[in-house]
This record gives C-alpha cells, sequence and structure tokens, in this order.
C-alpha cells in the first residue's frame, strides 16, 4: 500500500498541495498517496491523533492550525521551535514531530529560483506575526548583512528581535523599527503582513525600494498584490509567493522520503496560463 500523507487545514478545498505532491511523488519514484484534510475548528488533535491511528506517516498543516500543531507534537526541531509554528508533521514511532519549512521554502525560492543570493543583504520584513517568525531563523543562516523587522506595533518586533538574539552573527544585524521609521532602501523586501489577503497596502514607505530590490509578498494570486504593484512603481523587481509554496512543500516532502525533489519544471507548469 501506498504512504498515506495529508494537508490538514480549515478551509482546505482549495489548496494545491495535493496537486504538488503528486507531481513530487511522480517524478521521484515515491509511492505515497496524498489528500486534503478538512479537520473541525475544535478537533485538530483529535484530527491528527486519528490519521495516527490510520497509518499516516505525516500531514502538513496550513492555517489556522499551525500553533495547535506547535502544540501537539511531542517534539519539535530548532525551526519550528523559534517559529513558535509547525507546518510539517512527521509520524514517527509513536512520535509526532514538529517542523517548519516555510522559511527554508522562502529562502530556497529567493536563492535558488530567482538567483538572488542573501548573503551582506539588507532584508526588510514587514510584519512581525507568524509568518515572519518562519523565516528569520532561516534568513539569519544565510548571513545577511541586516534584517529588520518593521511592524505596527513595534514592541511586538521588539520582542521577535529579542527572540532569535542568540542566532546573530554580530550584534545590530536583525533589528526592530514601526512602519512610520522604516529607512531604506533595501535589498530584499518581504510583505509578511496579511495586507494582501484584504487587497490593501501594508503602509511601506518607497523610499524601501530602489532598482534592484527583490520585493517579495508572500501571497499569491492570479494578479499582483497592491504591494507588488506600489514596488514595481517605485523599481523593485516583484515576485509573489507561489514559489515559497512550492519549495516548502519540497522542503516537507524530503523530510518525509530522504530526497527533495526538482521544482523548477513545476513552478513554471503552474505559473503558466491557464
Amino acid at each position: 500500500m501506498s504512504d498515506k500523507y495529508c494537508v490538514i487545514g480549515n478551509p482546505i478545498a482549495h489548496s494545491k498541495s495535493p496537486d504538488i505532491h503528486a507531481a513530487f511523488a511522480a517524478a521521484t519514484g515515491q509511492d505515497i498517496s496524498y489528500g486534503r484534510c478538512l479537520a473541525p475548528l475544535d478537533g485538530f488533535a483529535d484530527t491528527v491523533r486519528g490519521l495516527v491511528a490510520q497509518g499516516y506517516r505525516g500531514a502538513n498543516v496550513t492555517v489556522p492550525f499551525k500553533l495547535e500543531a506547535a502544540a501537539l507534537a511531542t517534539r519539535l526541531e530548532e525551526r519550528a521551535r523559534l517559529a513558535g509554528a509547525v507546518n510539517t508533521l512527521r509520524f514517527d514511532n509513536g512520535e509526532i514531530v514538529g517542523d517548519n519549512t516555510d522559511g527554508p521554502g522562502l529562502v530556497a525560492d529567493i536563492v535558488h529560483n530567482v538567483g538572488v543570493p542573501l548573503a551582506g543583504k539588507r532584508i526588510l520584513l514587514l510584519g512581525a506575526g507568524g509568518a515572519a517568525r518562519g523565516v528569520i531563523l532561516p534568513f539569519l543562516r544565510e548571513r545577511p548583512e541586516a534584517i529588520v523587522i518593521a511592524n505596527r506595533t513595534r514592541a511586538t518586533a521588539d520582542a521577535l528581535v529579542d527572540h532569535f538574539a542568540a542566532h546573530v552573527a554580530y550584534p545590530g544585524q536583525i533589528g526592530a523599527c514601526g512602519f512610520d521609521a522604516i529607512t531604506g532602501p533595501f535589498d530584499v523586501v518581504v510583505n509578511a503582513t496579511s495586507a494582501s489577503l484584504s487587497s490593501d497596502l501594508p503602509p511601506v514607505p518607497a523610499s524601501a525600494f530602489r532598482a534592484g530590490t527583490l520585493a517579495l509578498d508572500m501571497m499569491y494570486g492570479k494578479e499582483p498584490t497592491p504591494f507588488m504593484r506600489f514596488a514595481q512603481t517605485h523599481g523593485a523587481t516583484v515576485r509573489d509567493g507561489l514559489g515559497m509554496l512550492v519549495e516548502q512543500a519540497a522542503e516537507a516532502f524530503a523530510i518525509w522520503r530522504g530526497v527533495r525533489p526538482q521544482t523548477a519544471a513545476l513552478l513554471a507548469r503552474m505559473r503558466a496560463p491557464s
């Protein structure tokens, strides 16, 4: 029988993960089945225990259960522990191992797909919520010159700076500010706020961008987000979060199967006009 995996969320019908993992399995010769699992909003833990009982080998976790997944895991990998959120579960000899592949997925998309190295670069991270927390450690491991976390509530960004203080290469490598105190330009600007979900523009100044800045929105869709349009008018190269989605899935697949699939052909196919 095929090894069973799924993605858990609520809602979940829109998820592209089954198609992505089916493509990965075909490309790598892995015998797996992968489906969608709708968990009740008050029933995530019971849903996961049910999957374990049914012999599932692992699961991806999406909105709104990433924090609950971290609490449920019997063991957390370092990047999940620091992120405080889990998007990948591995069921192993009675253990529920939690990991977070969002940050590695974003780094892989920027470094390998876009071809922008992060070493020595100045990075602006908009937002200090769960999406931002998940990418800070993978960013730090790329040895950037500086990461600035900008948030509407400055204290929340300051708390993240303190949270990751033990992982910086030198004092001042990571800092915080309010949106009104952003001073650019930056080499890379990442929108980790939820503004694009409501078609809003986060309060980022034009001075954050210059010609050659990479402006990446974690959201993705058929149309550029307001953040992407604003950044492009001020000289930036823009990108949505579809590459991050595919790369984080490839990282999860590697955790489960021990082989990391190639992503370029799949990503090109997903970006092709339908």
